[in-house]
């Protein structure tokens, strides 16, 4: 079974500047489960939510179909890195009290993976869901990231973007859903931080291999006079969307 692979090419970016997720995230994931031993995170990518589960669980499995993926994902004790596909997860029937998807199930075949994580829960196991979407910095900034994400590298975003941009309401969830707390990402960052950043975005990337140029200066030189000095720090927020469900 192929999967949609929009990230081994860059997968030392990824794992530097994909965002880790707050502490007060997995503390309520672990409260949703009478049980802490296994917990599986799909296409978990550079580990990001893998290694803040496994603060909670005393086994954290954690695939991917991407081995550059998994070559550069933060290593943790708890942590056993497996390579296969969200769809195809390699446990033993009702072996999981928690499975997660951190930013990725918008990618997933929904007909071949809920079914298995069904198969795999544990009775009173949990499925957590998550997506994030453009960041909040300053209303200058915000301006020109925004009219970059549409109208510079806009048709270039794979289709499954539109779930990530309804924060994942529209996303299929064949699951009772549960309500949940506000959850929000926040990081101090200089000016190439964010660009790094941008450049793990999907559409960047086929931005550079459909025409052969990288957009990214031209957008570093129109941030930077809003921006300041390059070195200046600025909070970056990205709010979590969450869906919720028990087996």
């Amino acid at each position: 079974m192929s999967f949609k692979d929009h990230f081994s090419g860059h997968a030392s970016a990824y794992a530097k500047y994909r965002p880790d997720y707050p502490p007060e995230l997995f503390e309520y994931l672990a409260s949703l489960t009478p049980h802490r031993d296994v917990a599986l995170d799909c296409a978990t990518g550079s580990g990001q939510a893998a290694v803040g589960l496994a603060e909670h669980f005393d086994l954290v499995v954690a695939n991917d179909g991407s081995v550059s993926q998994l070559q550069n994902a933060e290593r943790h004790p708890h942590v056993a890195y497996i390579g296969n596909l969200a769809e195809q997860p390699a446990l033993r029937d009702g072996t999981v009290d928690l499975v997660v998807a951190a930013q990725a199930a918008h990618w997933f075949d929904h007909d071949r993976f809920y079914p298995e994580v069904k198969r795999v829960l544990k009775p009173g196991g949990a499925l957590a869901l998550w997506t994030y979407g453009l960041a909040d910095v300053e209303p200058q900034v915000d301006a020109i990231v925004r009219h970059f994400y549409k109208d510079v590298v806009g048709s270039y975003w794979p289709p499954e973007r539109r779930w990530v941009e309804t924060a994942y309401r529209d996303l299929p969830f064949p699951f009772q859903e549960l309500g949940a707390p506000q959850f929000q990402l926040q990081l101090q960052w200089d000016l190439d931080s964010l660009i790094g950043y941008l450049n793990t975005w999907s559409a960047v990337q086929r931005y550079k291999r459909t025409t052969g140029q990288d957009p990214l200066p031209a957008l570093r030189a129109e941030m930077a006079p809003v921006w300041g000095s390059p070195l200046q720090t600025r909070t970056v927020t990205w709010p979590l969307h969450l869906k919720i469900g028990r087996a």
